[in-house]
């Protein structure tokens, strides 16, 4: 059950974080319109995991300087779940939801053509190069650690509290909107949207932040590490 900051309305906290977002939304959209081509070895690059870090602590700032004064604990959801054994089974299904809506939507794409997700984001290597293994640790750990806490942290940390005096469905719908479009992507956006919302659910049926992270964590690990593997 929800309580202390989520059972009162900050309206400017809430306007400072929904301009933080929309900003950073926009931002996204118009790298992307600029048609920077992203590069093939983004993830054997170290300035990749070093430009990362330096985005996820900004924004990690960001979030506490909005947060100032309020008790993080509960602005952030940052407590065990009641049940882990629970929490854990109710992770796997988001997971799985998560999986399933991605290959339904695969699936009705394919009618039109091919698409691939991960190919649009431009994240993942298309195959494993020894060579260059240091890097390829260090971006695997920015984005399977650094960018699941601080996301989550983000949405449906500060984001779920802030919103949830207003309705859990908005809650839930409005982050996870404001999660797929943080990505700026097109084609893609359905299955963001679908997994910030799938992940807001979680947080609000487990009351913790940390079920949600384990999803990200799970989730963008399981796509790097298919990446060189399954396609080297």
């Amino acid at each position: 059950m929800e309580n202390g900051v989520a059972a009162v309305r900050h309206p400017t906290r809430l306007a400072l974080w929904l301009a933080f977002v929309i900003s950073f939304m926009a931002l996204s959209y118009a790298s992307r319109a600029a048609d920077t081509e992203t590069p093939d070895d983004l993830a054997y690059r170290y300035s990749s995991s070093v430009a990362a870090a330096i985005q996820f602590v900004l924004m990690l700032g960001i979030l506490l300087l909005i947060g100032i004064g309020l008790p993080k604990r509960e602005l952030f959801a940052l407590r065990r779940p009641a049940s882990w054994k629970r929490a854990l089974g109710l992770a796997a299904a988001a997971l799985a939801t998560i999986y399933a809506a991605a290959l339904v939507y695969t699936q009705v794409l394919s009618l039109f053509g091919s698409w691939d997700a991960t190919e649009e984001q431009g994240l993942v290597p298309d195959g494993w190069d020894s060579s260059r293994a240091g890097a390829f640790v260090a971006f695997f750990l920015a984005v399977t650690i650094l960018a699941p806490i601080v996301e989550e942290l983000t949405y449906r940390g500060m984001g779920v509290s802030l919103l949830l005096p207003y309705g859990a469905v908005l809650a839930v719908l409005l982050t996870g909107a404001l999660f797929g479009g943080a990505h700026g992507l097109l084609v893609g956006l359905p299955v963001l949207v679908v997994f910030g919302i799938v992940n807001a659910w979680l947080r609000l049926r487990t009351g913790s932040i940390y079920p949600p992270i384990l999803v990200h964590s799970t989730f963008n690990a399981i796509a790097l590490i298919a990446s060189v593997t399954v396609s080297g």
